[in-house]
C-alpha cells in the first residue's frame, strides 16, 4: 500500500461508528487519496493515474468499504 492510503486509513470498518458517531461514508473517507486521484484525474486523464486510483481503493478497502 502506498504510504498516501496508509497515511489516510484508521483501519476501521465502514459500518463501525466512531467514537459514538455516524458511520463514516464513502464520500468522507480516505480524503487524502481521494483529492490527489482527483487532481490526477483532471490534470492527466484517468489513463495516466492508476497507482493513485489503486491507492484511493486500498485505503476504502481498509475502511472496509466494498469496492
Amino acid at each position: 500500500m502506498s504510504s498516501m492510503a496508509a497515511a489516510s486509513c484508521d483501519g476501521k470498518g465502514a459500518g463501525e461508528a466512531r467514537d459514538g458517531k455516524k458511520p463514516l461514508k464513502a464520500c468522507c473517507a480516505c480524503p487524502e487519496t481521494k483529492k490527489a486521484r482527483d487532481a490526477c484525474i483532471i490534470e492527466k486523464g484517468e489513463e495516466n493515474c492508476g497507482d493513485l486510483i489503486e491507492a484511493h481503493k486500498e485505503c476504502m478497502r481498509a475502511l472496509g468499504f466494498k469496492i
